[in-house]
């Protein structure tokens, strides 16, 4: 009886502790998101009135009528498939670089980590004077030669890629950290015995740093793509989703709905629209990556 009483002791203990977290996941998470797929299926202008249930009828407006919707997915999937790989490169190469115990490695990593420390605010701000018309990088290109460089944030064309490179500068590091982690994990009994066997460093880097760094790329990928898709203070400062819909992607679209429409509830139905393509996405990057995963065991 004294042990029953014990583990009924400890149980509540545990009980207790993990009681304030609940409790601020039920109300700051699964509330929301439970009023949210409610939301998707009303056609509330405003989050407080009451329900107005109109069924299916935003997502088939979403999927049949709604043209700036396509518009805001495909800008989401190129920013997706230039944002995703270009963080995952770069971070890469850093941390092999900073791996390889190069002089002044402590400094450059300082210096490249110090980007995802700084508030997009600052940092939105500084690269639209660098990429103004009239600016700072415009006024090299010219000095070098070329009379009419790209108009960056201004231009269509250029708009999209230019954030793309500005969202990679600012969160490689972030990358970098946990990449060079996992590259530090790997036992250097491999790369000696790989040395003994006559591999160079090419083969060495295929054959053990990829395999054994796959665990870390998978992690990586994974939040990066959901990263790609939850992108909204950088088009926020920078572009306002402009010029035209060159930069509109779906968070900020789902904002415009709701914040600046007052359509919570077709804004609903976008998010959860979102939510949908995420899991789907990651899915399939586990499955697709899982055969190339390296076992520890």
């Amino acid at each position: 009886m004294k042990q029953l009483s014990y583990h009924r002791k400890e149980k509540m203990q545990g009980l207790l502790f993990i009681t304030p977290a609940l409790l601020l996941f039920l109300v700051f998470m699964a509330y929301p998101m439970i009023y949210g797929l409610l939301l998707s299926f009303t056609s509330n202008r405003n989050a407080g009135s009451a329900l107005n249930f109109n069924g299916l009828s935003n997502f088939i407006r979403l999927f049949t009528k709604d043209s700036y919707f396509k518009v805001s997915l495909i800008n989401n999937l190129i920013y997706a498939i230039g944002f995703t790989p270009g963080v995952l490169i770069v971070a890469l190469l850093v941390a092999l670089l900073l791996n390889s115990k190069i002089r002044g490695a402590r400094l450059l990593r300082t210096v490249c980590f110090l980007p995802y420390l700084t508030s997009m605010v600052a940092v939105a701000t500084v690269w639209n004077i660098l990429l103004a018309p009239n600016g700072p990088v415009n006024s090299m290109l010219r000095a070098i030669g070329i009379s009419n460089p790209p108009g960056w944030l201004m231009d269509k064309d250029w708009a999209l890629p230019s954030v793309i490179l500005v969202a990679i500068w600012k969160n490689f590091g972030y990358y970098m950290i946990i990449l060079l982690a996992g590259l530090q994990s790997i036992p250097t009994y491999l790369y000696e015995s790989a040395l003994i066997d006559g591999a160079d460093a090419r083969q060495s880097f295929r054959y053990i740093t990829l395999p054994m760094l796959s665990p870390t790329i998978f992690l990586c990928l994974i939040t990066i793509v959901i990263a790609a898709f939850q992108e909204f203070d950088i088009i926020k400062i920078m572009t306002e989703g402009g010029p035209g819909r060159a930069t509109n992607v779906l968070v900020f679209r789902i904002y415009t709905e709701g914040f600046v429409n007052v359509k919570m509830g077709y804004a609903s139905a976008i998010a959860y629209v979102l939510f949908a393509i995420i899991v789907v996405l990651t899915i399939c990057s586990h499955k697709l990556i899982q055969e190339k995963w390296v076992n520890y065991d």
